[in-house]
């Protein structure tokens, strides 16, 4: 321990007595490591976000659409999907009816683009409004703060009453209460029933930018075809009635969707089911090339690094032949003269890779100045950062090590 903390001593004076050397070598390194980490922290912002955002079902909700949660695939694959049937309100009472496994089934028609007024105050025209029922706010863990939620009866009866997105209230009811009051929306009246609560994304997602109307009320207003004219489809969120039961439920539901739906035994389903897992799984395949990537260019960034260490290395043992000699003289073995060269490449790498994760970590935080997203600190790539410094300083300063120990004595002391 004593020879192993003097051989450290020894290769810290050593790199510091060649300073300009040293930081030419550690520039290699700490962009080798700073590139992976960059990433890898830029990455998990986005990720841990991204994962919190995408659980607003819950543990035990998953939805049902016609579309898929994440990539399209091919053109094949999209041309397919364009042509399944939109889900329909029918679909969802059929769960609600014949799934013993769920509790909540809600329905969800959206259309984008719209404005609302209130007096002499009016949005911009980049409203989100929803078809719901009562269920959406319990399966989208969007709660009512003020007011009531949607009521069956309004479902039933096609109301025109609203409820009010955060954002939206404060800005049509910046100082008095918008329960009972009547708003306008494209033109329409409409009594507010209540108003969401604050709900903020760091995406930049509409929260609270939007409204909530009872799905009737949408179908008689809107219609079921989109501003493309193309028919809409209805999201369906289904509550289980408990976690254990979420892998029942959805088999259930998809039979039944199958048999409501006509779809033939052999032919593949014509909706998509997807839970918070199968999106945040999705999204971790969508960056996986990116970290691979990242990763890649890292490592071939620290091994040009470890071949700069090395000729420099060799250049340093050429330099200091004389006082290997002395020291082999006075009884230094060959292992007191290999660990000593060995120990100062690893620490000259490892100086560079704790410089480079801490410039790592501040590339892959900038992101979070510009938006909302939470900075994170990636212990686990840190190591793993260090951990192949040390072996780019095990493997590139085994050679040099090498050739310092083998040095004859004589030869040595008389080398000018």
């Amino acid at each position: 321990m004593k020879q192993l903390l003097e051989a450290f001593k020894m290769a810290l004076t050593a790199i510091w007595s060649h300073k300009l050397r040293s930081f030419l070598t550690l520039v290699g390194i700490i962009a080798g490591v700073a590139s992976i980490i960059a990433v890898m922290t830029g990455i998990s912002v986005v990720q841990g976000t991204i994962e919190s955002e995408l659980s607003v079902l819950g543990t035990t909700v998953f939805q049902v659409q016609k579309w898929p949660a994440g990539d399209f695939g091919n053109e094949v694959d999209w041309r397919k999907i364009m042509r399944r049937k939109p889900v329909t309100v029918e679909n969802a009472d059929a769960i609600r009816e014949k799934v013993s496994t769920v509790s909540l089934v809600g329905s969800e028609l959206w259309s984008f683009g719209h404005k609302a007024q209130y007096s002499n105050k009016t949005t911009n025209s980049n409203l989100t409004i929803c078809g719901g029922t009562p269920e959406y706010a319990p399966n989208n863990t969007h709660y009512v703060q003020d007011g009531r939620n949607l009521s069956n009866e309004d479902i039933k009866i096609g109301r025109s009453v609203v409820l009010l997105g955060f954002g939206v209230a404060q800005e049509l009811f910046p100082f008095s209460d918008p329960i009972d009051r009547t708003i306008k929306i494209d033109g329409r009246k409409f009594t507010v029933i209540g108003v969401l609560e604050d709900k903020a994304s760091a995406m930049g997602g509409g929260y609270n930018n939007y409204l909530i109307m009872p799905i009737t009320r949408f179908q008689q207003i809107y219609g079921m075809k989109d501003n493309w004219g193309n028919d809409r489809s209805v999201n369906v969120t289904v509550r289980a009635v408990s976690q254990e039961l979420l892998a029942s439920a959805i088999e259930e539901t998809r039979g039944v969707l199958r048999m409501e739906r006509k779809v033939p035994p052999k032919e593949e389903d014509d909706f998509t089911i997807f839970t918070n897992d199968s999106q945040i799984k999705a999204f971790n395949k969508a960056t996986a090339g990116v970290k691979t990537g990242a990763f890649v260019i890292g490592i071939v960034a620290l091994v040009v690094a470890g071949i700069g260490i090395m000729n420099i290395m060799l250049v340093s043992v050429t330099e200091r032949t004389k006082e290997i000699g002395v020291r082999k003289s006075l009884g230094a073995k060959r292992r007191n003269i290999l660990s000593q060269f060995l120990l100062e490449a690893i620490v000259l790498c490892n100086i560079g890779g704790v410089l480079g994760v801490l410039v790592g970590f501040g590339l892959g935080n900038i992101v979070t100045f510009f938006t909302g997203f939470a900075a994170v600190i990636p212990a686990e790539w840190a190591i793993i950062g260090l951990a192949f410094c040390t072996t780019v300083g095990l493997v590139f300063g085994m050679w040099p090590a090498v050739v310092a120990s083998r040095l004859n004595p004589i030869e040595a002391l008389r080398y000018e």
